[in-house]
């Protein structure tokens, strides 16, 4: 399975790495389950020149791919972070528009700002960060915006809450495209408290 995750400068450094570091210990399991490949995770900067992005707080992150030269995917993962320029970089939302039909996409914290600004997310049920719920059910009314879960979707789109959320949505994303068992695994090698 092909797992690629949008960086950007100022994204939120678990928002990306959170997933990252799921879907990467998953993989550590294939070789123990039969038939079962595991999970390649691809950075993609959001630019078509630069492969660093400095993300808040500054640690420097050092992508797989640009915009230009990423791998077809089979799970689009667009995290949050401060959003406001990167939203407004059209050739970013083009390229998440460009992709609404990866077989599955989800979004982390507000990731669901970029989501909505490239017309993948319309008139779902969507939740964000705690913080940003009001201003996403303002810019884009009309969304359902709640904040009755830590993460919400179905059907190959997912949007999960602030920062944290991310995990355990990318663990229920490590069961919907292999199993509930290797997500359970995962979440045990990583020492974490899977919140469904």
């Amino acid at each position: 399975m092909r797992v690629g995750i949008l960086v950007f400068d100022e994204v939120e450094v678990l928002d990306a790495c959170g997933p990252f570091e799921v879907f990467s210990v998953a993989s550590r399991f294939a070789g123990a389950e039969p038939g079962w490949r595991g999970f390649t995770v691809t950075l993609i900067a959001a630019s078509t020149t630069d492969h660093r992005v400095r993300a808040r707080g500054g640690l420097v992150l050092t992508a797989d791919s640009t915009l230009l030269d990423a791998p077809e995917l089979d799970l689009l993962i667009v995290p949050g972070g401060v959003t406001t320029e990167v939203e407004r970089d059209r050739v970013v939302v083009d390229w998440i528009a460009a992709r609404g039909g990866t077989p599955t996409l989800a979004s982390v914290c507000t990731g669901a700002f970029l989501l909505a600004e490239a017309g993948v997310l319309t008139d779902q049920e969507v939740t964000t960060h705690w913080e940003d719920q009001g201003d996403l059910a303002q810019r884009f009314p009309g969304l359902r915006v709640t904040d009755r879960a830590r993460w919400i979707g179905g059907d190959g789109l997912y949007t999960s809450a602030g920062i944290s959320a991310g995990l355990d949505l990318s663990l229920h994303l490590v069961g919907v495209l292999s199993d509930v068992v290797h997500a359970e695994r995962t979440a045990r090698q990583m020492d974490y408290a899977w919140r469904r």
